[in-house]
């Protein structure tokens, strides 16, 4: 790291973080989970903020569990954010022959006969816990452009880009519409995961879990472009094993009719959440830009 900003002090704590993270990919992957596990206990009790609005998006994304089912749910989620801190130094730090140790993959031929039929490729994701593993296990067979939301610390943001720079990723950040498009014109699949709050500005109100919310609508925007497929992909942990999965491309996607569009891909998240609900980025202020006339979810927090 040749910058020597990123030598100043206020950046110690984070460079001890990075030495734990790259100690850590040593570990045998058994231990890596159980200490994840416990690392997110630990967290479950210190992290109250991030804990009060996990609690709120399950109550809110699943109102048939009662208070004791949503509790439990809440327990092993925090224990997922804990294994995370293992699958994304694995996802910075790990040998390719470590990831590939790990690794089933399903369905694969969608993805390919995509690329062998010159097809430019959106491939749709969501925020699971495992997301920089699953980025980087692409990475194993495939050129990638990852769009990704810069990190608030500097360092770590650099650290998070420059691993998968090199190991074949483009990296363009959230608001970088032209960088988009170039890679789409260039055939360069990417993994875009529309399923943040990034506020009212280029968003659309659309269902999610029978919520109104303000979901990205650059998907149709970007579909739009000349032989363009979206394909629905998820990575996930099961049991001691990751899946990354692809599916069918979308039919009739995109349409003239944003609302539509935007419904259709909130919809295949949800599915894909359904699945795995302990693996979501529930700490996430999923639905905080609401629309007129609605109160805060999270306000009284």
């Amino acid at each position: 790291m040749k910058n020597k900003k990123f030598l100043h002090p206020k950046f110690y704590p984070t460079w001890i973080l990075i030495l734990l993270m790259k100690i850590s990919i040593h570990l045998p992957y058994k231990l890596q989970i159980k200490l994840g596990k416990v690392l997110g206990k630990f967290l479950f009790y210190i992290a109250s903020s991030r804990r009060k609005i996990a609690e709120k998006n399950l109550s809110l994304c699943f109102p048939d569990k009662n208070k004791l089912q949503i509790n439990f749910l809440l327990k092993k989620n925090f224990e997922e954010i804990g294994i995370s801190f293992f699958e994304t130094s694995n996802a910075y730090f790990a040998t390719n022959q470590k990831i590939k140790e790990k690794l089933i993959v399903k369905n694969e031929k969608y993805l390919q006969e995509a690329i062998d039929n010159d097809k430019s490729i959106i491939l749709l994701a969501s925020h699971f816990l495992s997301l920089m593993l699953g980025s980087r296990a692409l990475l194993l067979k495939y050129g990638i452009a990852n769009i990704y939301r810069p990190q608030n610390n500097q360092l770590f943001d650099e650290i998070m880009r420059s691993s998968f720079v090199k190991n074949g990723a483009v990296m363009i950040k959230t608001k970088d519409t032209r960088s988009m498009l170039k890679a789409i014109k260039s055939k360069t699949p990417i993994w875009y995961a529309p399923d943040q709050d990034l506020g009212p500005n280029n968003s659309i109100y659309a269902p999610f879990f029978n919520i109104q919310t303000a979901t990205v609508s650059a998907t149709s925007r970007l579909a739009q472009s000349d032989n363009t497929v979206v394909l629905p992909y998820h990575f996930n942990r099961q049991g001691n094993k990751y899946i990354m999965e692809f599916q069918r491309p979308l039919k009739s996607y995109p349409t003239m009719n944003p609302l539509q569009d935007a419904s259709k891909t909130n919809l295949i998240l949800e599915k894909q959440i359904l699945k795995f609900p302990d693996q979501y980025l529930w700490v996430h202020k999923r639905f905080k830009t609401r629309p007129d006339g609605e109160s805060d979810y999270y306000k009284n927090l």
